[in-house]
């Protein structure tokens, strides 16, 4: 199973409205098993991420209200990454590419008022 990202804006009837997201190879945000080795590992909790290990065990949802400070943790994260990828068994490349899907589609998400979901 693999976790992917997509964009939305909130409804009037409480529901999202998915925007349409970029060609799907721009959508992955990683392997299953990420949720646990990756994005909710000890190791980016012990960076004080508190989006990310939400991923473990359940999916992400990040409501428009919350974009600022889910980008500030993206900032916190990414110098990390190398050693995340490294104690998560996954490629650096593998995890840099994840996450700036992740992180695009957040900045896009701002851009227009919406969330992100990842899944």
């Amino acid at each position: 199973m693999t976790l992917l990202v997509h964009t939305f804006l909130p409804a009037a009837d409480g529901e999202r409205e998915f925007l349409e997201d970029p060609a799907y190879g721009q959508t992955l945000a990683g392997f299953e098993s990420t949720r646990t080795r990756l994005w909710g590992s000890e190791a980016i909790r012990a960076l004080g991420a508190r989006f990310f290990p939400r991923l473990d065990g359940h999916d992400l949802y990040v409501v428009p209200e919350e974009i600022d400070d889910f980008l500030a943790e993206c900032d916190l994260v990414r110098p990390h990454l190398d050693q995340l990828a490294e104690q998560g068994g996954y490629e650096a490349d593998y995890v840099a590419e994840r996450f700036d899907n992740i992180l695009v589609a957040a900045r896009r998400a701002k851009s227009v008022g919406g969330g992100i979901v990842v899944w």
